[in-house]
């Protein structure tokens, strides 16, 4: 196999240059700036730990700086493309700037958050560049929806990364901390400058690493009812476990019998608690509900 040259990736006189031609002017609402080095790129699969055996997954690929990265070294990858205008250039970049590699790479021209299946070999990787508005939401989606998908690495905004690896006990340790843990082991992989992107954005970056619990977590609760307890708990920040579970529970009190159960203290804020222990109070309020029923 040929290995593609260091021209194949994008620069930044390449970025404008696409952009130009397709009309393309990078928007705020969805979120767009583009990555014009390729020091960065290669960088992100580095950290990555992308091999010559992973079938990659890609959200929000934009002109393909970091899809052309990818395919220096995947096996496989599959973009998943929601602007029109990018989505219908991008397999023509692929094919011009990395011909030998272009029957690896498939597009899939959809939202994120719809995505239920990807053409060809399962996924064993995501690596992605989120925009800053829905980055959490369509990283637990691709997790939930695709547990072929072993090892992450996303860039998000700085804050949105410290939130995803803060550790319980952590002042931003919140709903994505808990929920991100579900699925995977996390922790912050490094920062990306802002003049690595056009337009600069007026917000830092960081990458976050995940790699997918060997074992789901054992627990007779679903992730419907866990996460829906994460929620609550977090729902009403200051206030006590007992006071912000009485809604979901029915009643503060069979908040408070299913967070004794647990082995939590019903006087515990949410942001103290492992994924383990919401697992345990979501467990136990189901079973105080078959109790009553029986």
């Amino acid at each position: 196999m040929n290995s593609p040259t260091s021209d194949s990736l994008l620069g930044p006189a390449d970025v404008r240059e696409l952009a130009a031609a397709l009309g393309v002017r990078p928007t705020k609402q969805r979120g767009q700036n583009f990555v014009i080095d390729a020091n960065t790129v290669r960088r992100i699969v580095r950290t990555a730990g992308v091999r010559p055996d992973d079938v990659v997954v890609e959200v929000g690929p934009g002109l393909g700086s970091l899809t052309l990265a990818l395919l220096e070294v995947a096996d496989r990858v599959t973009a998943v493309e929601i602007d029109d205008v990018l989505a219908s250039a991008l397999p023509a970049t692929i094919a011009a700037r990395m011909p030998e590699r272009a029957e690896r790479f498939a597009l899939v021209h959809s939202d994120a958050m719809r995505v239920a299946e990807l053409p060809g070999p399962p996924p064993t990787a995501l690596v992605a560049n989120l925009p800053y508005n829905v980055a959490v939401p369509v990283l637990l989606h691709m997790l939930d929806t695709f547990p072929t998908i072993e090892r992450t690495l996303v860039m998000v905004q700085a804050e949105v990364a410290d939130r995803l690896a803060a550790p319980p006990g952590s002042k931003v340790y919140g709903v994505p901390s808990v929920k991100a843990n579900w699925y995977a082991e996390v922790k912050r992989a490094g920062a990306i400058g802002r003049n690595v992107f056009w337009p600069a954005p007026n917000v830092d970056s960081g990458l976050v690493a995940l790699t997918r619990r060997a074992e789901p977590l054992r627990t007779t609760a679903s992730r419907r009812e866990v996460f829906a307890a994460v929620d609550a708990a977090f729902a009403q920040r200051r206030k006590t476990l007992r006071a912000a579970l009485s809604g979901w529970a029915g009643s503060a009190a069979a908040a408070e019998e299913a967070l004794v159960a647990a082995g939590v203290s019903p006087q515990a804020r949410g942001e103290s608690l492992t994924v383990e222990e919401f697992a345990r109070i979501a467990e136990h309020k189901a079973a105080g509900r078959s109790e009553e029923s029986s």
